[in-house]
């Protein structure tokens, strides 16, 4: 069986980065001569069976568990407040060393009240007025939260639908709110990172574009003439300067009080170089703050593992931290060039110096003293696990999705880095991985995954697993033995022999029927072909990024993402940036099959629109199935390039049902079986949903909370 698709820069933030992002990735090194050191933090979960409920009883800083912490922000009382991105929680954290939560059950969802009552959907960032108020970029809402001193959460603005609309409080739409900071005149500025803008909230709740003209790319100017690629941190500085991370061109922006938007630091170039700004290089920066006199911007270099420093005299040092770009990271406290970090996000700095740092897969918040000793501020690195019947299964960010030829659904569990295995009769078990971060081939549950994204089948019931910041595929035997079938694992362009040749953020992945494998190699912009004899060529695209149909080289791809073959051997590809559907016949002809613009539109070819589309599938009648992230939605594609929805409506939600009446939260990977049910990963609501032929939306597997 084939499969296809992929996951996200995450961030690659992915998301991700992602972070997606979707996400991304990001390499040689100046240490700061002064021998820097560093230090850890807090965080607790009390689980109650169906959900799990947050402990509201403060625990000393030793005993706290965070799951994944995101944004951090510091008031004048050096408290510190910690955005809980996978406990779905504001935790707080005392001068004396207690952390309890501030607001938030721990349920996702979405909720105004006090404090243990409400509810958020994987809030990221936090920032604190002089009156103890604290803002939250809550992401999955699509909306901006207040807490007041008292622990009451309120919508300040955005009506939970994504979208980009300005206007009073609830009228006004956000895509992705990452970053959120506050000026001295209590103006708030989010970093709406898939809106690609910035935005401005008065103290009254009125939203307004304060800079971007919403198209992804790089363009200094002032306002809406300047363009951004994905602004996820940001904060002000006493003057009223903003500054913001532009992880994908791994650039440090500033936004003046008039608008105008310039370049402080990096090259665009990921790598790891110290020095003056405009040769400096960063690999996906996340996180930034600037101390009290606007004179320091420091910076989360997720990828380098490392917080970097930007003097008043525009030189990048290297705080703390010894990540080599792509290095996996690690737990270490001490001096600065001595501890170790494993993918920090965001960070806030005190009236003092002293730096707040989240350290997301450490599950810890780290303090950086003014002497650079990094030290563990709070938490224990443990974060929940769970096992059984396919309902009561936790699953953290499923990815993706394939199955073999006896019905058992394989789903890329990214969060928890393994691969799990699902029978025909839901029950869920561990197929390969340690759920240890790292890149490590062997046997099952000893082998050991970075960030895999994208993952397919063949017949004879091998996985192949697209390791994107390790820019690696790795193959799966039926027993579970994992191996590296190509990549060098230095980013790049090289066809040729499989463990020689190199990608560059590899995300989806899909077999066809000679059991050849097809790549989305995201950042190269092209279409790579494996064999099963090992040697890799380009099946698609070039060096450039852009929009063409034409043969081989002359086509044109902008992150060509997800990927699934049909029964003749066509390759369909989502092409993210550029919105579209795209076909490659196998002589290497590329034409597009359906979409135009970001938006949402049924129809035939050009009409229809998509946003944000990451994974793809086929089914044996030559139909195209598309997971479509950011409009909650499953959409189907004829073979004559007509497009329908199979299963959503556009809102965010979670909801069982028919058609339309089904709801679903950032689907990303999707796989049919022999009988056309296709099933889904549906990452928001951490769980696996299953689609029948006529429409009918059940949930397969897991109970909605996220963790393992």
């Amino acid at each position: 069986m084939n499969k296809n698709s992929y996951g996200h820069p995450t961030a690659i933030f992915i998301t991700l980065t992602i972070s997606i992002l979707l996400t991304g990735s990001s390499c040689q090194k100046n240490l700061n001569s002064k021998g820097l050191q560093a230090t850890s933090l807090a965080q607790t979960g009390v689980s109650t069976g169906s959900a799990r409920l947050i402990a509201n009883t403060p625990v000393p800083v030793a005993t706290a568990l965070l799951n994944n912490p995101m944004g951090t922000a510091v008031d004048v009382s050096n408290t510190v407040y910690v955005a809980d991105f996978k406990n779905h929680v504001i935790r707080k954290i005392t001068p004396e060393g207690m952390v309890s939560t501030l607001a938030g059950n721990g349920i996702a969802g979405f909720k105004d009240g006090p404090g243990a009552s409400a509810q958020f959907n994987y809030p990221i960032s936090v920032t604190v007025d002089r009156a103890g108020n604290v803002y939250v970029a809550d992401f999955g809402n699509q909306r901006i939260r207040k807490i007041s001193r008292d622990g009451v959460v309120i919508t300040l603005a955005g009506d939970g639908i994504a979208g980009n609309t300005n206007g009073a409080g609830v009228l006004a739409r956000f895509n992705g709110p990452a970053g959120i900071t506050i000026d001295g005149n209590r103006n708030l500025y989010v970093a709406d990172e898939f809106n690609r803008l910035i935005r401005k909230i008065t103290p009254e709740g009125v939203v307004s574009t304060w800079a971007g003209d919403g198209k992804f790319g790089y363009v200094d100017g002032r306002g809406v003439e300047a363009e951004f690629a994905n602004p996820q941190f940001i904060v002000s500085d006493a003057p009223g300067n903003l500054y913001l991370t532009d992880g994908l061109y791994n650039k440090i922006r500033k936004i003046d009080r008039h608008t105008v938007v310039t370049t402080l630091a990096g090259t665009g170039y990921p790598g790891i170089v110290d020095g003056p700004a405009a040769t400096a290089q960063f690999h996906v920066p996340t996180g930034i703050s600037v101390d009290m006199n606007g004179t320091n911007v420091y910076v989360s270099d997720e990828f380098n593992q490392r917080i970097r420093k930007i003097g008043p005299d525009g030189k990048v040092s290297t705080l703390a931290g010894f990540g080599m770009g792509l290095t996996p990271g690690g737990y270490m406290d001490g001096p600065g060039i001595h501890a170790n970090f494993q993918n920090p996000q965001g960070l806030s700095v005190d009236a003092f110096g002293v730096l707040y740092v989240a350290d997301y897969y450490n599950n810890r918040i780290r303090k950086i003293s003014t002497e650079g000793f990094v030290s563990t501020m709070a938490g224990t690195g443990t974060a929940g696990h769970a096992d059984g019947p396919g309902i009561t299964v936790h699953f953290e960010w499923a990815l993706d999705l394939t199955i073999d030829r006896s019905g058992n659904i394989y789903v890329l569990d990214e969060g928890n880095r393994l691969i799990r295995k699902i029978t025909p009769k839901g029950i869920v078990s561990v197929f390969a991985g340690s759920g240890l971060q790292g890149t490590i081939d062997g046997p099952g549950v000893f082998a050991q995954f970075n960030q895999p994204n994208g993952m397919a089948s063949d017949s004879s019931g091998n996985l192949y697993v697209a390791e994107t910041v390790d820019h690696k595929i790795r193959k799966i035997t039926p027993d579970g033995t994992v191996s590296t079938f190509a990549g060098s694992g230095n980013y790049g362009f090289a066809d040729g022999p499989a463990l020689s040749a190199s990608f560059y953020f590899p995300s989806g992945v899909t077999v066809d029927h000679d059991q050849n494998v097809y790549v989305g190699d995201l950042y190269n912009n092209r279409v790579r072909k494996i064999t099963q004899a090992g040697m890799v060529s380009t099946l698609a695209g070039s060096s450039t990024h852009g929009y063409a149909d034409g043969t081989g080289s002359a086509a044109l791809f902008n992150w060509p993402n997800g990927v699934a073959a049909d029964p003749a051997g066509n390759i369909y590809v989502a092409d993210q940036i550029n919105d579209k559907i795209r076909k490659i016949t196998p002589a290497g002809v590329v034409t597009t099959l359906a979409g135009s613009t970001f938006g949402y539109a049924d129809g035939t070819g050009a009409a229809a629109r998509f946003k944000g589309q990451h994974h793809l599938a086929t089914d044996a009648a030559g139909n195209v199935y598309v997971a479509d992230y950011g409009n909650h939605a499953i959409r189907k594609i004829t073979p004559a390039g007509v497009v329908t929805t199979l299963a959503g409506n556009g809102t965010e939600g979670y909801a069982d049902g028919t058609g339309s009446a089904a709801r679903f939260s950032h689907p990303e990977g999707l796989v049919v079986d022999a009988a056309g049910n296709v099933y889904v990963a549906d990452v928001g609501n951490h769980r696996i949903r299953k689609i029948t032929p006529a429409g009918v939306v059940t949930t397969f597997a897991g109970d909605g909370i996220g963790g393992y």
